[in-house]
């Protein structure tokens, strides 16, 4: 199974973007991994925001091939703890999905029509997150997941 983190903006030189490479890599141990800038709308960003983001959901479909899982990430969508979701990445891949694409909307967020035909609306926390850093723990509990699903040491849980 391929994995493709899709997301609206430019990857600039911080210390962030270092760590989500770092986490990309890791992945690929199990995955193959992308993350996948996009350029946002401009055109009436400020005019019609609707407009704006049904066209960067356009953008979006585009690089999502056919056949492939998608996930919305939204602050509304459904909360899972790092061994749910870890589970739902091996039920992906159990059944024998090609890739599976994560797509995080703009600082305009995501459309109602892309979000609503996600195969999950995934919520990473119900406060609002500065692009990078939501991207970034995405990365880390993708890597986080692929650790739970090999029995690996970095997720740590206290029996009680």
């Amino acid at each position: 199974m391929k994995l493709r983190v899709i997301w609206f903006g430019r990857p600039a030189a911080s210390p962030y973007e270092a760590e989500v490479a770092t986490y990309r890599r890791r992945v690929c141990r199990r995955w193959p991994a992308e993350d996948l800038p996009l350029k946002p709308a401009r055109a009436g960003r400020d005019a019609d925001p609707h407009r704006a983001v049904a066209a960067e959901a356009g953008a979006a479909r585009r690089v999502v091939p056919t056949g492939w899982k998608l996930v919305a990430l939204e602050e509304t969508g459904r909360q899972l703890d790092s061994e749910a979701f870890a589970g739902w990445l091996e039920n992906v891949e159990a059944a024998g999905r090609e890739g599976l694409a994560l797509v995080l909307g703009s600082d305009l967020g995501l459309d109602p029509e892309l979000a609503a035909s996600a195969d999950l609306r995934l919520s990473l926390s119900a406060m609002t997150l500065p692009h990078l850093l939501a991207r970034l723990l995405l990365w880390e509990q993708i890597y986080r997941a692929s650790d739970i699903l090999i029995g690996g040491a970095y997720h740590r849980r206290i029996m009680v």
